[in-house]
């Protein structure tokens, strides 16, 4: 029996000597003081996410997946605390203590089942001052050390897998953009320097973009200057009016025989088709009396 007391005492003390282990961790885990949790306290909640990217020093929020998560964390944590009007005390505390379980999380890969042991213990004695057994979140009472847990069950526990993959399980970096520098070597005749060769052929280089040689302008230039073009004889022609000579007379003449002509072939026309028509009737009539 003695040796049996013996052994329940020294659990004993072991697991007192594991309490004290863990509140002396959360106790002197100084997350954020008193003069940041007093300014945070006074601020709005896009306040309070500013003055958390400058006590928690993140400067690529918006590059970084790690930063932003953290921050939002933290920044829903806190504002969950003032809220349930917790005091400077306890908003120190609660922040303290979710630093100190993303702490077991990231740093020292606790599982959920450990690290939901290690909130356990933070949490013995509250609401039983006299039990000796105080932890150091004694300054909550029974109700708030529930609405705490409930918090931490829907945010930190509940999405702990995600948490994992985020803090231990290595990502690609993605390449978002390539800049390329292509230095072109500039030419001595021209004022920019001439295309890629695989950028243009050079038929159309040569047509549209390269510039001829100074002396052929030169020549151009002074073959315009003295010989300059003559409009061509088929464009003076078209410049002459046609009835250029001819009376009001002479044209309705020419018409009168125009018209006379396209009438008198009409005429025989028609005369011609009335009599192979009147053939064919008497033809029919022929035959009619005969029978």
């Amino acid at each position: 029996m003695a040796g049996s007391s013996g052994g329940a005492g020294d659990r004993a003390q072991e697991e007192g000597q594991d309490q004290d282990t863990v509140t002396g961790e959360i106790t002197a885990w100084n997350f954020l003081s008193e003069t940041q949790i007093c300014v945070l306290s006074k601020e709005n909640i896009e306040g309070v996410q500013k003055k958390l990217e400058e006590f928690l020093n993140f400067k690529q929020l918006k590059t970084s997946l790690k930063e932003a998560v953290i921050l939002d964390y933290y920044l829903l944590g806190f504002w969950w605390a003032k809220e349930m009007n917790f005091n400077l005390t306890q908003l120190s505390g609660f922040m303290a203590l979710l630093n100190f379980l993303l702490e077991n999380l990231s740093n020292k890969h606790m599982t959920v089942e450990d690290n939901v042991k290690e909130l356990g213990r933070t949490m013995v004695g509250i609401g039983e001052p006299h039990s000796g057994k105080s932890g150091d979140l004694d300054f909550f009472s029974v109700d708030q050390a529930k609405a705490v847990i409930s918090y931490l069950k829907i945010s930190l526990l509940q999405h702990y897998k995600l948490y994992e993959y985020l803090f231990h399980s290595p990502r690609e970096e993605l390449v978002i953009g390539d800049e390329n520098v292509i230095e072109l070597v500039k030419s001595a005749d021209t004022s920019s320097p001439a295309p890629l060769e695989e950028g243009l052929s050079y038929n159309i280089y040569s047509s549209f973009i390269a510039m001829p040689p100074a002396a052929e302008l030169e020549t151009e230039e002074i073959d315009q200057e003295y010989y300059p073009e003559e409009p061509q004889p088929e464009e003076e022609s078209l410049k002459v009016d046609p009835l250029t000579g001819f009376t009001t007379e002479d044209v309705k003449s020419v018409l009168g025989q125009i018209t006379n002509e396209i009438i008198g072939s009409l005429q025989t026309e028609i005369n011609e088709k009335l009599q192979m028509q009147e053939d064919a009737y008497t033809e029919r009539i022929d035959k009619l009396t005969k029978t």
